[in-house]
């Protein structure tokens, strides 16, 4: 079924332009294979004519079948006072043998004459042109009117002769473009409304974050009568970055009511806005609307207790319809529902008349409020939620140690003694390492091998340090924030004391333990 709003995708252009993304051939053929995959409409792999990197990216996409999908090249109109024929920037679009091309084209009489430096007549002609051209070798024409907004502002009959000097040289989309972000969602929606009265071609949306409004504006867009958006996943782009499709395209199907990608693959949402983060090599960012991983966290008491009784109560959806899962935060806000509800995701068997209960919220709120934090230190909740409920001995006990840095030839040694005790016996090691922190890790595993040969499997893939208190200098309390993983799951563990090596060890001997008691 042709649906009633079209995904454009333009993260392997657009979005490859936001600082710290730079995506190889490799990384962008395996971007738009997932978003063929996921069901966009289009995918703008590049500017063929800007750079070797998309040339190569063309030319292996030639080979490519997608299924869902059309690959779009993106370039400009041709240069001023050259015959489209000439232009080498042209001819590389048609020669990257996509199906659909997308110019950009100037709205603002600002840029025509500033930038451009041309005349508004010639500039009318370059759009004209280029897009009847394209149309003449077989394409499908996207026609970007760039900052339309803004030129519409200063120079309305002007922006809207542009428009439709696309229109009649055959553009089978003409995108109005906030292109410098900066529109309110009032003024998006009365310009696309006089467009579409204006014009026989269909509408697009194309909108950047600079105020924070590119997906408002992009929605305001599409009530008005556009019925192509453009986007990228987890919102890259130039400056503060473009309309973010992981928030458009749950809000085109859930809120407007409107068919736009698969229903089968939103469930996959959250999924590939991971997957474009783990290629760009970003962390995920928690608190993306409907697939960071706060989305649907709950903290406060009163909200825990009403979600355990009726979920809607505080949740717009349900998680799941987009990949994601309802998480409960444990913290000094927390009362017995968030106790319960927290203990239950990690697999205690406990309900509101488990009599433990309070003993454990009572313990949380006294650690948190001497600095711990539980949120991103489930292995440690966890552990304290079974000493209470178990009345069980740990596997281990640090019964002592002792770190020394010492100067070799001017090259700094760090050594740590360890002394664990398992079920009455006593293990006494001595490692080396590059810090105390990472002596002390070497020691505790070379200590515990002898009684848990699995801590092999154990690994730290992250260590993250806080200061407390930093009004206090160097006597700040601390807190270290560990995470692990024994190749198929991870977790989190966390220490405070004033002691930074004493938090450290709080942290690694909960990672150990977690590990060793995990099921």
């Amino acid at each position: 079924m042709k649906p009633e709003v079209e995904i454009y995708d333009t993260t392997l252009r657009d979005g490859s332009q936001g600082e710290g993304i730079n995506f190889s051939v490799m990384d962008k053929l395996r971007i738009a294979e997932r978003l063929d995959a996921f069901g966009v409409h289009y995918i703008e792999g590049g500017w063929p004519g800007s750079n070797p990197k998309d040339i190569e990216f063309f030319e292996q996409a030639k080979g490519k079948k997608f299924k869902n999908a059309r690959l779009a090249a993106f370039g400009a109109t041709r240069r001023k006072g050259v015959r489209v024929e000439d232009d080498s920037q042209v001819r590389l679009l048609i020669e990257a043998e996509t199906p659909v091309v997308t110019i950009v084209g100037k709205t603002s009489l600002l840029h025509v004459k500033k930038v451009l430096q041309t005349t508004p007549d010639e500039n009318l002609a370059m759009i004209g042109d280029t897009i009847r051209y394209l149309k003449d070798n077989g394409k499908f024409v996207i026609y970007d009117a760039e900052h339309s907004f803004d030129g519409h502002a200063d120079a309305p009959e002007y922006a809207l002769a542009t428009w439709q000097a696309a229109e009649k040289a055959g553009a089978d989309f003409v995108v109005l473009c906030d292109t410098n972000g900066g529109r309110l969602p009032a003024e998006i929606a009365r310009i696309t409304s006089l467009a579409r009265g204006k014009l026989n071609a269909k509408i697009g949306i194309h909108t950047h974050d600079d105020i924070g409004l590119g997906v408002a504006n992009a929605l305001a867009a599409l009530e008005a009568g556009a019925v192509h958006v453009q986007g990228t996943i987890n919102g890259y782009g130039e400056r503060t970055g473009n309309c973010n499709l992981t928030s458009v395209i749950p809000n085109v199907a859930l809120k407007l009511g409107k068919t736009c990608v698969p229903r089968a693959s939103l469930a996959k949402l959250k999924e590939l806005s991971q997957f474009v983060d783990e290629i760009a090599n970003f962390r995920h960012n928690p608190r993306l609307p409907w697939v960071g991983s706060a989305a649907f966290s709950h903290k406060g008491g009163q909200h825990v207790n009403a979600i355990q009784k009726v979920a809607r109560s505080y949740e717009h959806i349900d998680p799941a319809v987009v990949g994601n899962r309802r998480t409960v935060l444990i913290s000094d806000l927390a009362g017995r529902s968030n106790i319960v509800m927290k203990a239950q995701e990690l697999g205690f068997k406990v309900d509101n008349d488990t009599p433990e209960l309070k003993t454990i919220l009572g313990k949380i709120k006294d650690l948190e409020h001497k600095g711990f934090e539980f949120e991103a230190a489930e292995g440690s909740l966890a552990l304290l939620i079974r000493k209470a409920l178990k009345h069980e001995d740990p596997p281990f006990k640090v019964e002592g140690y002792e770190t020394t840095v010492r100067r070799d030839r001017s090259i700094s040694v760090c050594q740590a003694t360890i002394k664990v005790l398992v079920k009455g016996e006593a293990a006494h090691t001595v490692a080396e390492g590059d810090g105390p922190v990472n002596a002390l890790d070497s020691a505790l595993r070379a200590a515990l091998m002898r009684f848990y040969p699995q801590v092999k499997n154990i690994q730290l893939t992250d260590y993250k340090v806080r200061i407390l208190d930093s009004a206090t200098g160097t006597r700040a309390r601390t807190r270290v924030l560990i995470e692990s993983s024994n190749g198929r799951e991870e977790w989190g563990t966390v220490g405070v004391d004033d002691n930074i090596i004493e938090a450290s060890l709080g942290a690694l001997t909960d990672s150990m333990e977690y590990g060793l008691l995990k099921k």
